[in-house]
């Protein structure tokens, strides 16, 4: 019984790591896939200001310190934009590649729940069985 617990347990845990690996995949798939089209769009970097909530509460000094600063990264954050999409091949690789040694590790856990649970067993079935108490010096 206790076998079928840790497989159980060693299952629902692949099963939960698998599906963790499929959403990420599926979720960085779709942004690089959509990053070339946000690329592609005109000032696709002028959103990279302050909300208007929050002007009020920031000095002035510190809004045209990040202001300026946004301007500056523009270049470089629309090249990573246009960069994404050739990006999305190797991140599935990679995806997939963790997943497997996750897996891998998965199984490994449950193998040596296996051998623990033979390991317990063996030692309560040989001290408390009557060939034990039989032996004994008295």
């Amino acid at each position: 019984m206790f076998y079928a617990i840790s497989w159980s347990v060693v299952i629902g845990l692949l099963v939960l790591w698998s599906l963790a690996a499929w959403a990420f995949h599926s979720i960085t798939a779709w942004v690089t896939s959509h990053a070339g089209v946000l690329a592609a769009g005109s000032g696709s970097t002028e959103g990279l200001q302050l909300p208007d909530w929050l002007v009020p509460w920031v000095p002035p000094e510190v809004a045209s310190a990040l202001d300026s600063m946004a301007s500056a990264l523009a270049p470089a954050i629309e090249t990573l934009l246009e960069w994404a999409p050739a990006l999305q091949g190797g991140l599935s690789v990679a995806v997939w590649l963790v997943w497997g040694l996750g897996s891998i590790l998965l199984i490994v856990l449950g193998l040596l729940a296996t051998g623990l649970i033979a390991t317990l067993r063996r030692r309560s079935i040989g001290g408390t069985g009557p060939a034990a108490t039989t032996n004994a010096p008295g």
